[in-house]
């Protein structure tokens, strides 16, 4: 699989999440979150004072944003970007990814690189500490039986997959996939349970499965794999954003990081 250039002319591309036929992702250090056509037309959602990392959009079409440094979560409802949330109190770092269930509960990461925490974030703007001592927290996906969030523990350079109970808790942990190549940054969930996972510092994008197997690579060269997303008209088209550099701040004030895009047999699945 080779991947064809998209979009560029951004700081520091992270969350990608495929909406109502537009490719959206945080600009982390250039304070925006971009929208990208499939042709590769970029808009600009300007975020001044602001570090914008995980995104989600609730069953309202609303998006929020989650604020990474400042530690806040944001909405944007089509017209103006409120701060909902100060999640400061809860978390021990910067924040990080996200995904938001049907109920329009909101999973959030802070990334300590040990004893970092999911929090939920609910409908009534509540907020609850749901799972803790992750190395690490980032890329999140749910499954389509809505059962099952798998979050990546990047500096654990492992996958770890959660039960989901009725109440929106997480429990039963356990290892989906461990000893990775890298450590994983954004994940993406198919049809078949694969799980294409951004490996940072290995410089490609891989297809886990359950246990560890890496079925699938695109080789990025010398670019730094930093999220994944599948989305286009029938989820077929897996959206990768890379980068020169895996550390953000030495990026502030470039404009290397970059959008590609290729297509895959198997279908995405579960959410975002």
């Amino acid at each position: 699989m080779i991947p064809e250039v998209l979009a560029n002319g951004f700081c520091f591309g992270e969350g990608p999440r495929w909406f109502e036929g537009l490719l959206w992702f945080s600009d982390m250090l250039g304070e925006a979150v971009h929208t990208s056509t499939l042709g590769g037309a970029l808009t600009t959602l300007p975020l001044p004072g602001h570090s914008p990392s995980g995104l989600g959009f609730r069953p309202d079409g609303s998006l929020l944003i989650a604020s990474s440094e400042d530690r806040r979560v944001l909405c944007y409802d089509g017209e103006a970007v409120v701060e909902i949330a100060d999640l400061t109190d809860l978390v021990p770092a910067n924040l990080g990814d996200m995904v938001i269930d049907d109920s329009g509960r909101a999973y959030i990461g802070s990334q300590a690189r040990c004893g970092g925490v999911i929090v939920r974030l609910d409908p009534d703007e509540s907020a609850t500490v749901v799972a803790t001592d992750l190395d690490f927290p980032n890329g999140m996906v749910i499954t389509p039986d809505r059962k099952t969030l798998i979050v990546a523990e990047s500096t654990g350079r492992r996958l770890t997959a959660f039960t989901i109970d009725d109440a929106g808790a997480l429990h039963d942990r356990q290892v989906f996939a461990d000893g990775l190549d890298g450590p994983p940054d954004g994940i993406a969930l198919d049809a078949e349970g694969g799980v294409w996972t951004s490996m940072t510092l290995a410089h490609q994008f891989e297809r886990i499965v359950a246990g560890g197997a890496v079925t699938d690579r695109i080789d990025m060269g010398e670019r730094v794999a930093i999220a994944c997303a599948l989305g286009g008209p029938e989820r077929r088209i897996l959206f990768l954003l890379s980068s020169t550099d895996a550390y953000p701040q030495r990026l502030v004030g470039t404009k290397l990081s970059r959008l590609d895009a290729v297509q895959v047999a198997t279908p995405g699945a579960g959410l975002p």
